[in-house]
Formats: structure tokens, C-alpha cells, sequence
């Protein structure tokens, strides 16, 4: 099955075969179980400024930056952009609010599949639209030997956020590496859609409410329903990659 997938993306892609070296991988529901909290948090804020919104699409945002975030709803909601002081102002009580939940644990499966990739060699790219260094922070303690400041894309680290393909453009660029060296794993829509811009195949996962229909739409290479069936079948998605070629 995956093999079939592969030759799809590489015929799309007008690519002869993959190589990968790079795994660049999202953090918001894919290492963490956090979007719940990042839902509740983006809701009671909207809720203190008086504007009108459903918890669950912030689901949808993810990959977004808080600016661009906030932005979005301003706009719907009043018809402006927030200006860079209430941009600061109203995504530091965001975080205060995300502080406030119970932590959120690691998501099962992940540090599975990090482990894969460790084991065979691809250097591993965080990918996240988050400034939230609760999270963050943790990244070396709960992934012990995975992750290095230098292999790490933020929100600080970019201009556009997801579904922009800056961030798996300069997650490349810190990796040293082609889109076809490259495997993403991501868990939104807009993740996916900002991966597949800059070239890479991509792995979506459902660990949330978005239903596997919004992935299909966006093109994602690979679905799974959820991380442990991920880290289940990474090995053999990752020799199908390596197996697979196009004649040109």
C-alpha cells in the first residue's frame, strides 16, 4: 500500500525517487496531547475580549502563529488587524491561560517514532507555529537525545506561519537537506498544506476532532488514525520511501 502512495507523491513531484534524511515534525498534537488546552486557552480569551467563536475551530489554526491567529478572528470579528501591542498584550494572556490547564502529556506513539528516526540516522527538525515555551521547554526532557536548539523552527523563527511553506523551508534549510530527502509529520490541516508547498511528503495524523476527510482534502501523502498506528507502520513506510523509484 504505501509504495503505491509513494509512487503518487514522486509522479506528482516529478521526482525519481526519495531519500530520507530529514524527518521535520510537528509538536501541538503530534508529541503532545495539547491541543485540547490550546483550544480552551484561544477560546476563554476570545470569550474576555468579546469576540464570537466556536472552541473547536481553533483546532483548525494550528500551525498558525498568535499573531496570525489573533489576526484572523480581529478581522472576522471587528474588521481590523490587532495592532503589535495588542498582538503581545492578548497572546500573553493567552499563555497565562494555557499555564493555568493541567499540563498536557506526551502523545502515545511519539516517542516511538522519534526513536526510529534517531536509529536510522535522519536528523530530526522541530516544526511548530508555538511560542509557548511551557512545551517547548520540555522537549529535552520529555525526548531526551532528540532535539538540539539548532534543528528547531518556532514562531520566533519565522515570518509567515503555517499553511506558509516558510517553515519547512528554513526546517530544510537548518537540516542541510532537499524536499526529497524530507519526510514531515504533522497533525492539522494547515501543517500538512504548509509542508506539501515546500515540497515534502507528508504524514498527517488524526489526534483530533478534524475528521480524516480535511486531510485528504490538503493532499496529505499518508493518513493514519492515530500515533501508535503511526509509529507501528513508520518502519515500513519509511523502506517503501526508500524502495520506491520512477523512471524518468
Amino acid at each position: 500500500m504505501f509504495q503505491s502512495l509513494v509512487r503518487n507523491f514522486l509522479i506528482r513531484r516529478n521526482l525519481a525517487a526519495l531519500t530520507p534524511r530529514a524527518a521535520l515534525v510537528d509538536m501541538d498534537g503530534t508529541l503532545y496531547d495539547s491541543m485540547q488546552n490550546h483550544a480552551t486557552a484561544w477560546y476563554q480569551l476570545m470569550n474576555e475580549l468579546g469576540v464570537k467563536c466556536d472552541r473547536d475551530e481553533f483546532f483548525l489554526y494550528e500551525g498558525r502563529t498568535g499573531r496570525s491567529t489573533i489576526n484572523l478572528l480581529f478581522n472576522r470579528e471587528l474588521g481590523r488587524d490587532a495592532t503589535p501591542e495588542e498582538v503581545e498584550k492578548y497572546y500573553h494572556r493567552k499563555t497565562e491561560l494555557f499555564n493555568l490547564l493541567p499540563p498536557p502529556g506526551p502523545m502515545p506513539g511519539a516517542a516511538e517514532i522519534l526513536s526510529l528516526f534517531k536509529e536510522v540516522g535522519m536528523k530530526i527538525v522541530l516544526v511548530t507555529g508555538s511560542g509557548q515555551h511551557s512545551l517547548i521547554d520540555r522537549l529535552t526532557t520529555d525526548f531526551p537525545g532528540i532535539f538540539t536548539p539548532d534543528l528547531m523552527v518556532t514562531a520566533a523563527d519565522v515570518t509567515h506561519g503555517k499553511p506558509h511553506p516558510e517553515p519547512y523551508i528554513r526546517a530544510m534549510q537548518k537540516a542541510g537537506v532537499r524536499p526529497s530527502m524530507s519526510i514531515a509529520l504533522e497533525n492539522a490541516p494547515l501543517g500538512v498544506e504548509s509542508a506539501i508547498r515546500a515540497g515534502v511528503f507528508t504524514v498527517a495524523v488524526t489526534t483530533g476532532p478534524i475528521p480524516r476527510k480535511a486531510f485528504e482534502e490538503v493532499n496529505a501523502s499518508v493518513i493514519f488514525n492515530s500515533m501508535p498506528e503511526a509509529a507501528r507502520d513508520m518502519p515500513t513506510l519509511l523502506l517503501a520511501m526508500l524502495a520506491t523509484r520512477v523512471d524518468k
